[in-house]
């Protein structure tokens, strides 16, 4: 099994020399958190984890995510949690960046490498350790679970490289998604899934739809249309796109250009 590489941020200070320059900027229609901007200084500390600390990307908020919460999440030697969602009706993904991370779902352990994948249903008896001497780092997904009727979804570990990607129609494969769950079951109200581009491949139209997008670049760079910008991106690079914000994409090379792509899907609009 290839050995996968995705961005995650060491952290620090630029130096007092360092250009202000940068790539941030926050809209009505979407946000751009350059991974340039993930310091040391804007961590937080999360209740119930030992040895970690996390860059806190998405939150719902007035103009920003209303949908889920998303982190960055770093954990040393000898941390983790043992109970690391405090809210009974929330599920997770988490997707390993970087280290090793010892999960135990509801007793049952699972050893995720880079490209480690876990969903965490609402109410799953969950823990997260690094038991290794190196540091670990993971994306973390979080959402409130609309309920449904006759569906519960389950709970599962993977690795992405097991997982095989679907093409996009009449795209030859330079398109694909790895979807790690059936999109037709209706049990899952979020999707968490990577999407890969083959160098110089595009989105070849404007998408405007009713799902939101928290997207965290694994690999690669890109030029991306938010909204009626178009904005470079590059691994380590995260974008939150509201409802119905036009987005398309090139792909820039030379390597594969990847992402992490959360979205909420198969419920419907509450009006009441």
């Amino acid at each position: 099994m290839n050995q996968p590489s995705y961005f995650s941020p060491e952290g620090g200070l630029p130096s007092q020399s360092t250009m202000l320059t940068d790539r941030a900027v926050v809209t009505a229609s979407y946000t751009v958190i350059p991974r340039g901007v993930l310091r040391d200084i804007v961590t937080s500390n999360l209740p119930g984890w030992d040895r970690t600390r996390a860059w806190i990307l998405a939150k719902p908020i007035q103009g920003f995510s209303t949908t889920f919460a998303q982190y960055l999440v770093e954990v040393s030697p000898g941390g983790g949690s043992t109970r690391p969602e405090p809210e009974s009706g929330v599920e997770s993904v988490v997707f390993v960046l970087s280290g090793d991370l010892r999960l135990v779902i509801d007793g049952t352990r699972h050893d995720l490498a880079p490209g480690g994948y876990a969903y965490l249903p609402a109410g799953a008896d969950w823990s997260v350790a690094n038991d290794t001497d190196a540091l670990a780092s993971f994306q973390w997904v979080r959402k409130a679970y609309e309920p449904l009727e006759g569906h519960a979804p389950a709970a599962f570990a993977v690795q992405e490289q097991d997982v095989a990607p679907t093409p996009m129609p009449g795209t030859d494969g330079t398109w694909a998604t790895t979807r790690f769950v059936d999109p037709n079951d209706l049990a899952h109200d979020m999707h968490v899934n990577i999407v890969t581009f083959e160098p110089g491949a595009v989105i070849p139209f404007a998408e405007t739809h009713v799902m939101e997008h928290g997207i965290y670049v694994l690999e690669g760079k890109a030029v991306y249309r938010l909204n009626d910008d178009w904005v470079e991106v590059q691994a380590g690079d995260f974008m939150w796109l509201r409802a119905f914000c036009p987005q398309a994409c090139y792909a820039g090379g030379p390597g594969k250009f990847r992402y992490l792509l959360y979205k909420d899907v198969n419920r419907q609009i509450k009006l009441t």
